[in-house]
């Protein structure tokens, strides 16, 4: 539980977010939702997975799906860049429930920035699928807009996964 004084000592140096793009624009991941960022690497391809699905991948013993973000959200794959990271994330389904780690492909992801999370508001527009899309700020650079890991996937997305999590090795 985050007691009043952390609160208003986060308001006052912000909290940490790491800072990606998706094409020319920005996005931010707020640090608490991530796991580790590691370099890009490769993956096991999965034969007939959707287009976004970038393979699997074995950190520390546990075997990973690697989605890619771009590919989800532009409908391209993210560029091979030495700013590409794999960041690994805890995803719960709608925020509750047993963590679900995936990796993110995400493209630019090398800085991290201190923003004040009430400095980002809503933007007054639905938002469909891509219901992880957040509120919004303006900074020096333009717009930043806040990625929410726990509302990222589709249901369609989310249910392929859960479904691939059950089922028992053959």
């Amino acid at each position: 539980m985050v007691s009043p004084a952390s609160r208003s000592d986060e308001r006052a140096s912000g909290r940490l977010y790491l800072q990606f793009r998706l094409g020319a624009d920005r996005y931010a991941l707020d640090v608490r939702e991530i796991a580790e960022v590691l370099p890009l690497a490769r993956f096991k391809q999965v034969p007939e997975a959707p287009a976004w699905v970038a393979g699997l991948f074995v950190h520390r013993g546990e075997l990973l799906p690697v989605l890619d973000l771009s590919q989800i959200a532009c409908g391209h794959p993210a560029p091979r860049l030495t700013s590409t990271r794999l960041v690994l994330v805890d995803y719960r389904t709608g925020g509750v429930g047993a963590p679900r780690r995936l990796g993110l492909i995400l493209e630019h992801a090398s800085h991290t920035l201190r923003r004040d999370p009430a400095a980002f508001r809503d933007y007054g527009l639905a938002r469909g699928e891509a219901r992880y899309l957040g509120p919004v700020l303006e900074d020096e650079q333009g717009l930043l807009q806040r990625v929410c890991i726990d509302d990222l996937l589709p249901e369609s997305v989310r249910a392929l996964l859960l479904q691939a999590a059950e089922e028992p090795p053959r």
